[in-house]
């Protein structure tokens, strides 16, 4: 199978040496370092977009400029993993455990996120803005209106697939892209990002998130979830703190966790 899956990077690290992953240098536009990645400044991108759409700028890169029978999208500190191991690059999925997947399924996402006490839609309204999510839902009326109740189907949810981590049957990956971009650009054009401070800024990549989710709802995909692992230590306390805080007093974020 001629798979790709596109890491992206905004700086050095270690890579996983299966050659089935291709690092992208996310945001290269804005910068003169050389990683020896792929630039997402190259042939068709978006990569001047980077500040407000995060790693979709890799994603972006990929639907224009690649011609892989399989597309998907981890990140440089995130990646799919089948099996944790002790050393946790050893955990990493590899082409050889993903091809029998793809074989059986089109569509491999992460497992989801449980919020527990939050639905999709009160997370982000207590974390960030809720004139982005309510946006988004007119621009789906407007343009797209029988993905409506699959959206709100996902905002009530209290889990879902995040990171936009996907892997994905190339007609499906265009599929996909054609239909997120056009309602993320029409949502550039309503949002002045000029009056949001950096983190806030991002909010295009988080909105895709849920995007991921209500493409696969309304076009009834099937997909098999596979683990995700971090390769950086996270701060439970403090993400847990920062959760509750948001939840009961109101507290919303002002970085990432």
């Amino acid at each position: 199978m001629d798979i790709k899956i596109l890491i992206a990077a905004h700086k050095q690290y270690r890579m996983p040496s299966d050659d089935m992953y291709m690092p992208v240098h996310v945001g290269k536009f804005f910068s003169d370092n050389n990683f020896g990645y792929t630039g997402d400044n190259t042939g068709d991108n978006i990569s001047d977009k980077n500040k407000n759409f995060c790693e979709l700028t890799a994603i972006y890169w990929g639907w224009k400029n690649l011609q892989a029978e399989y597309v998907g999208l981890a990140h440089y500190r995130r990646h799919f993993s089948i099996k944790k191991k002790k050393d946790t690059w050893q955990g990493v999925l590899t082409k050889e455990q993903l091809e029998p997947l793809l074989k059986k399924c089109p569509v491999i996402v992460p497992k989801k996120r449980n919020y527990v006490i939050e639905t999709v839609y009160s997370h982000y309204t207590h974390t960030h803005d809720a004139a982005h999510i309510e946006e988004t839902k007119k621009i789906i009326a407007e343009h797209c209106n029988e993905y409506s109740i699959a959206f709100e189907k996902v905002l009530s949810r209290r889990s879902a697939h995040m990171f936009n981590m996907m892997i994905m049957r190339r007609d499906y990956f265009d599929s996909y892209c054609q239909w997120l971009f056009d309602i993320l650009f029409e949502l550039e054009k309503r949002i002045d990002v000029s009056a949001l401070d950096a983190f806030n800024a991002r909010l295009f990549g988080r909105i895709s998130e849920f995007l991921l989710d209500t493409w696969i709802e309304k076009n009834g995909i099937s997909y098999k979830e596979i683990g995700y692992i971090h390769m950086e230590k996270i701060d439970w306390p403090r993400k847990i703190r920062s959760f509750l805080g948001a939840k009961f007093f109101s507290k919303k974020y002002d970085k990432s966790f």
